[in-house]
Order: C-alpha cells, then sequence, then structure tokens
C-alpha cells in the first residue's frame, strides 16, 4: 500500500498534463474575425477542471493514509481516523465532475461559422442588394437634404407645401424637423379641414403660415369662436383663412382693435365692416399705416369727401392698400385730362384698378376718333366701367366701333 500511495502524485500529474495539452490544442484553433466565439473554453474554467482532478487525487491519498494508520495506530489514532472518516462524507456530499472539453466545444460547429472579415470579396448578387442608408446630415441649408429621414416633410410635401419657402425661416425650418406628423400636425390639419379649407388648400395655406404649428390649438379655436360671434358665417371664415392665412395667428384682442378701426374711420356699420374685410381680409392681417396714408391721400390731395371715400372702398377695398403713386397718377390723368369730375369718378372707383398706360391708349384711341365723350348727359356716352373693363376685342366692336388691327396700328404710332 505504501508504493500505491507513492505512485498517485504521478498519476495525478499526468492527468493533468494529458488535460493542458488537449486544451492548448483546441485553444489553438484560429478564431475567426468578426465573430465572438463563446464557446471557446477560458484559462478560468482550465483551472477550475485541474482542481476537480487535483481534490479527487487528494482524496484518494487521504483514505489510503487513513487506512494504514488505521492498522498501526493507537486509540488516540483511532480518535483522529474517527474524525477524519466523518469529514469524508461532508466532501461527497457535493461531488466535482470534470468538465468534457470534447462536449462543451464542438470542433465541427467552429468550421461552419461565415466569414465575415471586412475584406471578404462581395458576389454581384451581394453587392445589388446591399442597401446603403443615407447619412443625416448634421446641418444644412435645405430641408431637401432631411427629406429621407423626416416623414412629418415627406408628409407636408404630399400636401403641396413648399418647403424652399419655408427654409428660408430658419426657426421655422428647425421648427418642422422637430415636430411628429401624428402627435404635433395632424390636429393642426384636422382643424382646418372642419374649418372648411378643402385638400388643394392646406399646401398653399401652410407654406404661407408655416408658424401655425406653434400655435395652440385652443387658442385657435378661441379666435374662431370670435368671429363666429361677430356674426361671420363658416363659409365667410373659411374664406378669409384662405385669403389670409395669417388671420388665425392674430390674438382675439388684435382682431377686435382691427375690426374697430375700420368701422370707425370708415363710419361703418356693423354689417359693412363685416362685409369689408370679408372680401379684404388682409386688412385684418397687414398693417394700417398703408390705410392711414391712402385715406389722407383721397381727402387732402385728390379731394374726396369722407362719404365718397366710404363709397369707393366699399366696392373697392384694395383702394385702402394700393400704391400712393399710382393713384394719384390714375386720378391725375382721368381728372386733368379725360375732365371727369369727382362724382362720376366715385360712380366707378374701379378705375383705380386699371393700369394707367391702358386708359391712355383707350382715350388717345378715342379721342383721335373723336368719340371721347364721358358725360353721361351727353349723346354718345361712353361708361368708364366699359371703358376699362372690357377687352380690346370688345373696345374696339362696341365702343371704338372699328377694327383691332387699326387699334393697334395707331399705338404703333404712340
Amino acid at each position: 500500500m505504501a508504493l500505491l500511495v507513492g505512485q498517485i502524485p504521478r498519476w495525478i500529474n499526468s492527468v493533468k498534463l494529458s488535460t493542458f495539452i488537449k486544451a492548448s490544442q483546441i485553444t489553438k484553433q484560429p478564431a475567426r474575425p468578426g465573430k465572438t466565439l463563446s464557446n471557446i473554453v477560458s484559462p478560468q474554467a482550465l483551472w477550475s477542471s485541474d482542481n476537480c482532478f487535483l481534490q479527487w487525487g487528494v482524496k484518494t491519498y487521504r483514505t489510503s493514509s487513513l487506512w494504514n494508520s488505521f492498522q498501526s495506530a493507537n486509540s488516540s489514532g483511532q480518535e483522529k481516523s474517527s474524525s477524519q472518516t466523518t469529514l469524508l462524507p461532508a466532501v461527497r456530499e457535493k461531488p466535482e465532475m470534470a468538465p468534457s472539453l470534447e462536449s462543451e466545444l464542438p470542433l465541427e460547429d467552429l468550421d461552419d461559422l461565415p466569414p465575415l472579415s471586412p475584406m471578404q470579396p462581395v458576389s454581384e448578387e451581394e453587392a445589388v442588394q446591399i442597401v446603403a442608408h443615407p447619412l443625416l446630415p448634421l446641418s444644412s441649408s435645405t430641408l431637401g437634404d432631411y427629406i429621407d429621414h423626416s416623414e412629418t416633410l415627406q408628409r407636408l410635401v404630399q400636401l403641396g407645401v413648399d418647403l424652399s419657402k419655408i427654409e428660408r425661416h430658419v426657426d421655422s425650418a428647425n421648427l418642422l424637423l422637430r415636430l411628429d406628423f401624428e402627435k404635433d400636425i395632424k390636429q393642426i390639419l384636422l382643424f382646418l379641414k372642419d374649418l372648411g379649407l378643402e385638400d388643394n388648400h392646406l399646401g398653399p395655406f401652410l407654406t404661407k403660415n408655416h408658424t401655425i404649428f406653434s400655435e395652440d390649438l385652443e387658442n385657435l379655436k378661441i379666435r374662431v369662436a370670435y368671429l363666429q360671434s361677430n356674426n361671420f358665417s363658416k363659409t365667410a371664415i373659411a374664406q378669409m383663412v384662405r385669403k389670409a392665412p395669417f388671420l388665425l395667428s392674430l390674438s382675439v384682442e388684435r382682431l377686435d382693435n382691427r375690426l374697430g378701426f375700420f368701422q370707425k374711420e370708415l363710419q361703418l356699420s356693423v354689417k359693412k365692416t363685416r362685409d369689408l374685410v370679408v372680401r379684404l381680409p388682409r386688412l385684418l392681417t397687414g398693417s394700417l399705416e398703408p390705410v392711414k396714408e391712402n385715406m389722407k391721400v383721397y381727402r387732402l390731395e385728390l379731394g374726396f369727401k369722407k362719404n365718397e371715400i366710404q363709397h369707393m372702398v366699399t366696392r373697392i377695398p384694395k383702394m385702402l392698400t394700393a400704391n400712393k403713386r399710382k393713384l394719384t397718377e390714375t386720378f391725375d390723368y382721368i381728372h386733368n385730362v379725360m375732365n371727369i369730375p369727382h362724382h362720376i369718378i366715385v360712380r366707378f372707383p374701379q378705375v383705380f384698378n386699371t393700369r394707367v398706360f391702358k386708359i391712355k391708349e383707350r382715350h388717345l384711341f378715342l379721342a383721335y376718333l373723336g368719340k371721347a365723350q364721358y358725360d353721361p348727359a351727353k349723346p354718345n356716352y361712353v361708361s368708364l366701367d366699359k371703358f376699362v373693363s372690357i377687352p380690346d376685342e370688345v373696345f374696339c366692336k362696341e365702343i371704338a366701333k372699328t377694327s383691332v388691327n387699326d387699334f393697334e396700328k395707331f399705338l404703333k404710332t404712340l
């Protein structure tokens, strides 16, 4: 038995050596790039395996030693042997099995892993299937660079929104990039649809009033409710919003002040004031300075009375925002050259919407023919309404009583 005990350490070393050689051969297998192989045994696992064999050898050595000491020892040796044998069952309750490297690391699985080297050649079929997604630009001066990455911009383009005009306003462009179509924009679109705007009106509206997305929906509803409380019909409100997209961006206080200004300045009734802004809603959204300036021009420079101004602007609201120079040139030619008095001009205020050179051409042609007669109390009276509104063919046929060719030949002499 002494000889058997002496051979145990050498047998343990032999087992450990064979285990180390097998583990070394496995770890020498080349790992494929691009993959993390989880089946390779780590050094800690190998050390744990050695401990298992070592502990089994120690247990065997202890058992043999205890048996020999039991044969030769006295009663004190028996107590020692008894204390050792009481430890053995505790050790055996948790037997440590040596792991099988071959079962946990199948070598054939390593050969089946596909290579993922960045230098690996790619066939034409695989290259066609590769999808290269464009990178999101960190900064850009145009919204077009972000369309492929933003569902919001894509949906706005489908509605007819001109992003090239919005991107001129940096704050609005940045706002669109941060908005979510379903959460932030869809509710505004539904509100505009309920207001009466058609699908083909949404694109032009949002192109002009792109700041509406920063407005609170409840505030928009309050402004519409204010207009309804002042007897603006739903059709009238939809028409006003379509013609003046920034109308919904005005606060209730500003809307009320604008309506009060025109009613007081022009001395209009509530109904006429409402009709005036429905026909030209930009009176509510634009600057009041041109309006105030034109009112002075009509009174002080052109010599119209307040009631005459009131009549003309309710017929032609654009007269309130017309260019001052154009107004004075038109009036000067009609009143001082064509000798048309104020009361006739008041009856036909549309002459202020006509270009001056057109008025000159037709008047000179009628004067050449001897038919420039604008007094309704005399024969062959030429109405200012037809004079400025009808096309050249009708003008030549009904008023000048001549051909268009004659009129064109005359114009070449001017």
